[in-house]
């Protein structure tokens, strides 16, 4: 038997064509464990949706274990695992070795694995302002670039930055942006870490800083093609399995693009 997996809030709450004879399950409320201790081995499931189904799955059950094939047909909004493994939209992906191992985030009193990245700064605050347009009207077309843009320009004050990777620490100022990266991409599209292999054990950290509004601003741009590292006095690459990140002043971070607000600080392992 193959079981559809459908999360009906992802691709903003666009459903995709399900047949008469598939069968079909909506996640909301899904107890995942019970889900797949229940299924036979010879058993498949389908995960429709975006990242953030994605990442849903792997901390609702332990997916190290899972016996059973699991496939991926995208159906979200930003697909960024989807760019980095090169997956085809219209395919079915086979996920099982993507979601063993995975890293994990430490924040505000929670543990959290990921699939993608963590984005704290700008990229945080891009979501903060997104969720509170969803709240006013569910369906609307966010303007991410939009509210990068006015971030960087009046509302979002870069940080000074602590940054521990692997036991040494680093101190940054003027930090716009301190993300941690399995993945490649995040943010729907932006390739904020274009040497990042996720079959590696390793995380990159990117840390993006500048003392200047119109340069954060002007190579901004460039990231979604991965062009910012180009810029050496601003942009800082370093990997490591184990990473922390603390802000002088709290803001939001993202994982996987769901919102945290109010984080001082953030610790990662791969």
């Amino acid at each position: 038997m193959k079981y559809f997996l459908y999360n009906p809030l992802a691709n903003n709450g666009i459903r995709p064509d399900f047949t008469d004879d598939m069968k079909v399950i909506e996640v909301i409320g899904l107890d995942y464990q019970k889900f797949f201790d229940e299924l036979g081995e010879d058993d498949e499931v389908v995960m429709v949706g975006g990242d953030g189904t994605i990442n849903y799955l792997v901390n609702a059950c332990n997916t190290d274990t899972i016996k059973q094939k699991i496939w991926y047909k995208a159906a979200g909004t930003g697909n960024d695992f989807l760019h980095d493994i090169k997956g085809d939209p219209n395919e079915f992906v086979l996920l099982n070795d993507y979601l063993k191992n995975l890293p994990t985030v430490y924040v505000n009193g929670m543990e959290k694995k990921f699939i993608n990245g963590i984005g704290y700064g700008i990229d945080g605050y891009c979501c903060e302002v997104a969720d509170k347009i969803k709240e006013k009207t569910p369906n609307a077309k966010i303007d991410y670039t939009g509210i990068a843009i006015k971030g960087l320009l009046f509302h979002f004050k870069p940080r000074k930055a602590k940054v521990t990777i692997d036991g040494e620490e680093f101190e940054y100022k003027h930090v716009w942006i301190g993300a941690s990266m399995k993945g490649k991409f995040y943010g729907g599209g932006m390739m904020i870490a274009p040497a990042q292999d996720r079959k590696e054990k390793g995380l990159t950290l990117v840390i993006y800083k500048t003392w200047s509004k119109i340069a954060a601003l002007i190579v901004f741009p460039s990231i979604f093609k991965g062009e910012h590292i180009k810029h050496k006095k601003m942009i800082e690459i370093k990997k490591g399995t184990e990473i922390e990140v603390a802000f002088e002043k709290p803001c939001a971070l993202q994982i996987d693009g769901e919102t945290v607000l109010n984080v001082s600080s953030y610790k990662v392992k791969a």
